[in-house]
């Protein structure tokens, strides 16, 4: 029983070594939803696209992967709504459904959800599973957006694909790449690093 109670105690995902509960949660999404938004602002236009650079998708990554699926899942929907609402903190500065965009944005919420996820069973404590994380995290958005590109462009899947997958497929590689040596670096240095694994 004493080894049970404690396996509950670990903690799951970096966020939950703060101490506290519903404050320290309410504060984690608003801070997770504002720091996307601050990350939106390094935007890089790219010509031929309405898709910029932007430090925006690894932002939503670690979030996911430091607050876990709800709190991760649930600060991107405060940012989604919170964008369209007016707050001018999306990339590309729209704030509607008239954004191209768009599809990226509300593919970051299942993208922290289900990166948050798999960081509750371990996924964020190796390079290795960091990499396969960070990497279905990045393919969620990238399915999400794609489709809304396709709509509002009026264009086929090929063209929507040249505007907004292949032009950030190396960035976005070396997201993952940085995250896989962030994530398990802070797991170590908490001393938490043998918490769930499975």
């Amino acid at each position: 029983m004493v080894t049970a109670h404690a396996a509950q105690r670990r903690p799951a995902v970096l966020g939950d070594l703060l101490p506290g509960s519903l404050a320290r949660d309410a504060a984690l999404v608003a801070g997770a939803a504002a720091f996307v938004g601050v990350a939106a602002q390094i935007a890089v236009p790219l010509p031929g696209t309405p898709v910029p650079v932007s430090a925006q998708p690894f932002a939503v990554l670690l979030a996911g992967a430091a607050l876990g699926w709800a709190r991760g899942g649930l600060g991107m929907l405060v940012y989604l709504l919170a964008g369209m609402a007016g707050v001018p903190w999306f990339a590309d500065g729209g704030s509607g459904t008239g954004m191209p965009t768009l599809g990226y944005t509300i593919g970051f919420v299942a993208a922290a959800a289900v990166v948050g996820r798999l960081a509750e069973r371990g996924g964020d404590r190796t390079p290795a599973r960091t990499v396969g994380t960070m990497l279905a995290g990045t393919a969620i958005m990238y399915a999400a957006g794609v489709p809304y590109l396709m709509a509002s462009l009026h264009v086929g899947l090929d063209r929507a694909l040249h505007l907004g997958v292949t032009p950030f497929l190396a960035g976005d590689a070396l997201k993952v790449l940085l995250a896989a040596g962030l994530l398990p670096a802070a797991w170590r240095l908490t001393g938490a690093s043998r918490g769930r694994s499975a």
